[in-house]
């Protein structure tokens, strides 16, 4: 069996989707025994951050989500990147202790920030085991976030990422570009359903257009004034919430009603149903939310400011490129937003552009994988040969 680890961490959701979704992409390759990695547990004996603050770094993050604690986040970057230099060589032998015990045949991180820890590791492990980094997100926020000047493999969804890894001197024969982000399959199966009456047994109007609010899998606190202000204006709009774990913030929302009618859940597995009944997505500029809602369709409304994290601001410049939504500087203009949204030439016009991206990186990405590994087993065998005829 190929042994494939797939490195995420929970710090968002993303990352693991990213990884669970591959994974499930992967079950057709017989040969293939993909193991998922939570690189938290493996630096768990170095995580720093909990002995100071109490609480693991990828918590503070998801609560920082939630609260919507980001103004200034990339000044707390810049201090996440001086802890991880400072434990690099500790992070380097807690690696290569993990793939001494555990070799693997290909390793794919799913995750910024630990590259260059990780393929120091795996090379002190071995010199010929293909190391790969998928960019979770539609480009990199350099330095050291996701791509390194090392010999490596890089998939990148996005032509802003492939231009990057050549001008850091990545070789081209070292970039695989791919027609999007990764979506979990489950995306791409048909479903054949009434929306009218799904709409009416959630308590909606089946008329009314449909927004579907959500940011990610711990929710935030805007979902809250998005709702107030919508439930203000003149918009004609009824809405879904997807809250995540947030229970909180699902049970405000309800409580708190409204004039237009709304449907109200907490964490789901069924967001490709909800979106089959939306026809609009507002939410933060996350690569994995919008291009869930663009595969299905659904032209994006986002916010762009000083609290929007980083590595996630070029994401609501990407939305303006491929002009498949709006990006709003606060949500506090969302109803002027939905309003343009919904002017039948802008809203055609915004779906249409979302059918054309025609994102299949989930697939894509399992077939990239395939030729490295056919690769690295050819350059295997040549070496042999060579050492053979000497």
């Amino acid at each position: 069996m190929t042994k494939i680890d797939l490195l995420y961490f929970d710090a968002g959701g993303g990352h693991r989707n990213a990884a669970t979704s591959l994974r499930l992409a992967m079950a057709e390759e017989r040969s293939w025994q993909p193991r998922l990695l939570d690189f938290k547990e493996l630096l768990d004996p170095i995580d720093v951050w909990r002995k100071i603050t109490g609480i693991s770094i990828q918590d503070s993050y998801n609560l920082m989500l939630r609260k919507n604690w980001t103004l200034g986040s990339g000044k707390l970057l810049i201090v996440l990147h001086a802890v991880i230099r400072a434990y690099h060589h500790l992070e380097v032998d807690l690696i290569e202790k993990y793939w001494r015990s555990n070799p693997p045949d290909l390793v794919v991180s799913l995750i910024p920030h630990f590259n260059r820890a990780l393929f120091e590791g795996l090379r002190r492990v071995s010199k010929s085991v293909p190391f790969v980094t998928i960019l979770t997100d539609l480009a990199d926020y350099p330095p050291h976030f996701w791509i390194e000047r090392q010999e490596q493999f890089f998939i990148c969804g996005s032509e802003r990422a492939v231009e990057q890894a050549k001008a850091l001197g990545i070789p081209q024969r070292h970039i695989h570009p791919t027609s999007g982000m990764i979506v979990q399959p489950r995306f791409y199966e048909p479903r054949n359903i009434d929306r009218q009456a799904e709409r009416q047994r959630l308590g909606l109007s089946p008329e009314l257009p449909t927004g579907l609010v959500m940011f990610g899998g711990h929710g935030s606190k805007a979902i809250l004034e998005i709702a107030s202000r919508l439930d203000q204006s003149n918009t004609q709009v009824q809405l879904i919430f997807i809250c995540g774990r947030n229970e909180r913030l699902a049970e405000a929302l309800r409580r708190k009603g409204g004039r237009f009618p709304r449907f109200v859940e907490r964490f789901t597995t069924e967001v490709p149903y909800y979106m089959l009944l939306s026809d609009f997505f507002i939410g933060k500029p996350g690569p994995g939310s919008i291009s869930e809602a663009l595969l299905m369709k659904l032209p994006v409304i986002v916010e762009r400011n000083l609290r929007t994290l980083p590595q996630e601001r070029y994401n609501a410049d990407w939305v303006l490129e491929k002009e498949v939504g709006i990006v709003v500087r606060s949500f506090r203009n969302i109803g002027r937003a939905v309003r343009e949204m919904l002017i039948p030439s802008n809203f055609a016009r915004y779906r249409a552009n979302a059918a054309r991206l025609n994102n299949r990186a989930v697939v894509e990405c399992v077939e990239i994988l395939r030729r490295i590994l056919q690769q690295s087993v050819a350059a295997g065998d040549e070496s042999s040969s060579i050492g053979e005829h000497r």
